[in-house]
């Protein structure tokens, strides 16, 4: 198996996603090199074989021009497998190199076992495996399910990749998310509801109990679909990352999606029917309740101190 791992720069700065791309190869094995359009002065913590090309030259995105290069890299190291993490970069440039190799293509990759891809179903509630038939495979792979083991280090061995800049689209930047809502990055306690939580009535429950910890109350993607929470406090990879000292997680399954936006809480607890969820996986403690029993109670004694 031989794997090309497509890093990405924003700013001029290579962004640390590239460690997922690393933990995915170690798992699937196999020799690999990394491409990046990026600059000289900011470079991945990779001991390997680095394609890069100028991103002031190129531009940070600029997806006909940057799939060009990609694609004569391809024809050098001749790749069983390119790798892109699932981000605004990947997702757009990925299908256009699939479709110029003819080759597969399996998005939101969150396992690989036994040479097969995974992916989620059902709202990731189910899994999937897949069986690629093309010789080449392009693959993204969703945020936050390859955790980097251990620290990275080591210089890469450059090897420079030009080409012509012309290019249809032009590199204007980034614009910044308009502000709006509650910023749960800032809190040091966030007390989430999830679909267990049963009915919208019962988002103010959640919210009492975080109001009495002092802290703010964030919700899962299911919850906020359902038009019962605002988008501005929903915590995954389609909203907001978070990183507080105490995580609440109430009837919250642990979809993959939510938990790569609240891994890094210090502490987590998780209250769930279910003692076999995959967030009990992670969490430092695990209730097994009626969260509509509980969470009243806990509350009243919490207000009570």
């Amino acid at each position: 198996m031989k794997l090309l791992l497509v890093a990405e720069c924003r700013d001029g700065i290579v962004l640390g996603n590239y460690n997922e791309l690393l933990s995915f190869a170690g798992k699937a094995g196999g020799d690999h090199a990394m491409f990046l359009v990026g600059r000289e002065s900011s470079l991945p913590h990779y001991g390997g074989r680095l394609y890069l090309a100028d991103s002031v030259k190129h531009g940070e995105y600029r997806p006909d021009n940057h799939k060009k290069l990609l694609l004569d890299t391809i024809a050098k190291e001749k790749p069983d497998m390119i790798v892109f993490c699932h981000s605004s970069y990947g997702w757009d440039l990925a299908p256009r190199v699939a479709w110029a190799l003819k080759a597969a293509q399996v998005s939101e990759v969150v396992d690989y076992v036994d040479g097969d891809l995974v992916v989620p179903v059902c709202n990731a509630k189910l899994r999937r495996v897949v069986r690629v038939l093309t010789g080449t495979t392009v693959v993204t792979l969703q945020a936050g399910a390859f955790s980097p083991a251990g620290e990275l280090g080591g210089s890469p061995v450059i090897e420079r990749v030009t080409g012509d800049n012309e290019s249809r689209i032009e590199f204007l930047g980034y614009e910044a998310v308009e502000a709006g809502g509650v910023d749960l990055a800032k809190a040091e306690i966030i007390v989430s509801a999830g679909r267990g939580i049963g009915k919208p009535e019962n988002v103010e429950m959640v919210a009492a109990l975080a109001r009495a910890l002092g802290g703010e109350y964030g919700a899962s993607r299911p919850v906020v679909d359902s038009e019962w929470v605002e988008h501005s406090r929903q915590v995954g990879t389609t909203g907001q990352s978070v990183a507080p000292k105490l995580y609440v997680a109430c009837g919250i399954s642990g979809a993959i999606q939510h938990l790569a936006g609240m891994k890094k809480s210090e502490f987590v607890v998780a209250i769930n029917t279910d003692r076999d969820a995959p967030i009990g996986e992670i969490a430092d403690v695990l209730v097994v309740a009626d969260l509509t029993q509980l969470v009243p109670i806990l509350t009243a004694k919490i207000s009570a101190l």
